[in-house]
C-alpha cells in the first residue's frame, strides 16, 4: 500500500488532550486530528462507555469518545518502543493508529443491552462507517483507496497483518489495557490498576503478535487479576444489570407497540429502523443516547400502562429487587405461570439474567477456546505460554465462571388481591433469597 504525502503530514504543533488515566494524549498525525474532528467520531461523545453502569456508580459518565482516545495514546506508545526493533515494519504505523482510534466507532447507545434488544452488531457497523459514505471513510480514502479497508480489516480481524490486530485485540492489548484503567477511574475504584508503564516496557514485537519479556510475567498476571475483579466487581455489579434489564424491557415493549399498530404520542421515528431491522448507516448514527433519553421521557407520558411505568422506572431508577438464582428451587417457567396468575404479565415484569467470564484461555487440545494465549519471551529466545510459567494465572487459565439473578418488581407482589397465589410467590421468592 502507497500512502500518499497527506497520509505522511504532520501538524505543525502537536495537538495535546488532557487525560486522566494517561495526563496526556499526543496527536501529531494530521491523518488522526482529521479523524477525531468528523462527525461519526464526535457522535463517540454522546455514547456512554460503560452504558447503565451509572445507576450504581454515579460518576461513570465517561464516553465511548474518552477511550477510543486512550487505545489510541497506548498504541501510540507501543509503536514508539517498537522502532528498535527489526520486527516491526514502521510503514504500519498509521494503520495502527487509525484502527486503534477507530476501533469502537460502531457502537451503538448503551452498547452490549442495545445490540442484545435489535440483534445489531458494533462490529458490523464499525466497519460499514469506515466503508461507507461517511466522513471518516473519505479522511482515511485520502491515504490511499485501499486505507479503509485496510483499517477495517485490522478492527474485524480479518487482516494479514497478525501483529498490528494483536495490538488492539488480544488478551493483553491496549483496548483492554485503557478500558480497565480508565474505567477504574470513573468508578472510583482501585480493582483495574496495575502497572502499564511495565508492560509496555517488556512489550516486543513479533510477526504474528504481541510478546512479553520474561521479567515482565508478574506485571501481567497483576493486569488479568485485575480484568477479573473488575469483571465481577464492576461489569456485572447486580444494579447495571437491572438497569439493562428495565431498558431492554422498555425498548422490547415500545417494538411490540409498534408492530401491533399502537399510536404513539410522541412517534419513535428513529427507532422505527431498529423495529423493522432495515437499519441504514444513516439510521445508526442518527440514534445515540441523547437521542434514545429523550424517548424514554416521552414515554412515561403514554397511554400504554406497561411502557409508561417501565420507561418511568428507568428514568427515575426505581430499578426492580433481585435475588440470585440457579434453578434448584423451581423452574423460569413455573415463576413465569404464577406471575400470570397473579396478573402480572412476565414477559415485562420478570427477567432471568445470567452471565459468565473466562478470565484467561488459550486455544489447545481439548480446549473450546479459540483465543490466542499470551505468550513470554524467555533470555534465550524461546515463547512459552504464560500459565506454564506462572502459578498464578495457571489456576484461572480456563476457569469459566457464572451466575444468574431474577429480576421482579417487588411492590407490585405485594399489591396482588390473590392471598394464596401471592403467599406462594412471597414463599419461593424468600427461600431463593
Amino acid at each position: 500500500m502507497t500512502i500518499s504525502e497527506y497520509g505522511k503530514k504532520q501538524l505543525v504543533e502537536e495537538k495535546v488532550f488532557k487525560d486522566p488515566v494517561h495526563r496526556y494524549i499526543h496527536v501529531r498525525d494530521q491523518v488522526i486530528w482529521d479523524l477525531i474532528k468528523t462527525k461519526e467520531f464526535q457522535r463517540l461523545r454522546r455514547i456512554k462507555q460503560l452504558g447503565t453502569l451509572y445507576l450504581a456508580f454515579h460518576s461513570a459518565e465517561h464516553s465511548r469518545f474518552n477511550h477510543s482516545l486512550g487505545v489510541y495514546e497506548i498504541v501510540r506508545r507501543m509503536v514508539v518502543n517498537f522502532q528498535e526493533f527489526e520486527e516491526w515494519n514502521n510503514d504500519d504505523r498509521l494503520l495502527a493508529l487509525a484502527a486503534a482510534l477507530l476501533h469502537d466507532l460502531g457502537h451503538g447507545p448503551f452498547s452490549h443491552c442495545f445490540e442484545t434488544i435489535f440483534d445489531t452488531d458494533h462490529e458490523e457497523f464499525t466497519r460499514k462507517i469506515i466503508l461507507g459514505n461517511t466522513e471518516v471513510n473519505e479522511v482515511l480514502k485520502r491515504v490511499s483507496v485501499d486505507f479503509p479497508l485496510e483499517v477495517a480489516k485490522v478492527i474485524d480481524k480479518t487482516h494479514e497483518n497478525r501483529l498490528v490486530i494483536s495490538m488492539i485485540s488480544s488478551q493483553i492489548d491496549a483496548d483492554r489495557m485503557d478500558y480497565l484503567q480508565r474505567d477504574s477511574y470513573y468508578t472510583g475504584v482501585s480493582y483495574g490498576n496495575f502497572d502499564m508503564e511495565r508492560i509496555l516496557r517488556v512489550m516486543r514485537p513479533s510477526r504474528e503478535e504481541v510478546i512479553i519479556k520474561e521479567s515482565g510475567m508478574h506485571a501481567v498476571e497483576d493486569y488479568l487479576m485485575s480484568r477479573y475483579q473488575m469483571y465481577w466487581q464492576i461489569y456485572f455489579h447486580p444494579v447495571s444489570r437491572g438497569g439493562e434489564v428495565l431498558l431492554n424491557l422498555a425498548l422490547k415493549r415500545a417494538k411490540h407497540l409498534h408492530e401491533t399498530g399502537y399510536t404513539f404520542k410522541q412517534a419513535p421515528k428513529y427507532f422505527i429502523p431498529f423495529f423493522s431491522g432495515e437499519v441504514t448507516v444513516e439510521d445508526y448514527l442518527r440514534l445515540d443516547e441523547m437521542v434514545v433519553n429523550f424517548y424514554l421521557q416521552e414515554w412515561i407520558h403514554e397511554d400504554d400502562p406497561i411502557l409508561s411505568d417501565l420507561a418511568h422506572r428507568f428514568v427515575n431508577r426505581d430499578l426492580f429487587k433481585y435475588l440470585p438464582f440457579d434453578g434448584s428451587v423451581i423452574t423460569i417457567s413455573e415463576l413465569e405461570a404464577l406471575f400470570e396468575k397473579a396478573g402480572i404479565d412476565p414477559d415485562y415484569y420478570f427477567f432471568s439474567d445470567s452471565y459468565s467470564d473466562l478470565p484467561y484461555d488459550y486455544d489447545r487440545p481439548g480446549s473450546k477456546s479459540n483465543r490466542r494465549p499470551i505468550h513470554l519471551k524467555r533470555s534465550n529466545g524461546e515463547l512459552r505460554e504464560i500459565s506454564t510459567q506462572s502459578a498464578i494465572i495457571h489456576s484461572i487459565t480456563g476457569v469459566h465462571r457464572m451466575d444468574s439473578k431474577l429480576y421482579y418488581p417487588r411492590e407490585k407482589i405485594m399489591q396482588i388481591e390473590d392471598l394464596e397465589v401471592k403467599g406462594e410467590i412471597i414463599n419461593l421468592l424468600n427461600e431463593l433469597a
